[in-house]
């Protein structure tokens, strides 16, 4: 438990370059998707996406920040159905 409470800390402290990076991780990805289009490495594209999401997420809980928090853990849910449809599942 001391470690996720000074992981809270640390991203608190930090919580503005962390949202940034975030930022940055998203526009990168979309970029690539962009950019490449058929040719794009979805997986890697999704994993990348699900953890800028995973870090926007747990920055706007820690600032109590509902509509951000319930946006990037829409986000999460996303990616992780994105990561799924990439390794060519399909449920029927």
């Amino acid at each position: 438990m001391w470690l996720i409470r000074w992981l809270n800390a640390q991203i608190l402290r930090h919580v503005r370059v962390l949202e940034l990076i975030g930022v940055l991780m998203r526009i990168f990805s979309f970029s690539l998707v962009s950019w490449l289009g058929p040719n794009s490495p979805f997986f890697f594209v999704w994993v990348f996406n699900t953890a800028d999401a995973i870090l926007l997420s747990w920055c706007a809980v820690l600032k109590r920040d509902l509509a951000y928090t319930l946006l990037n853990v829409f986000w999460v849910g996303v990616g992780i159905v994105g990561m799924i449809r990439a390794t060519g599942f399909n449920a029927h």
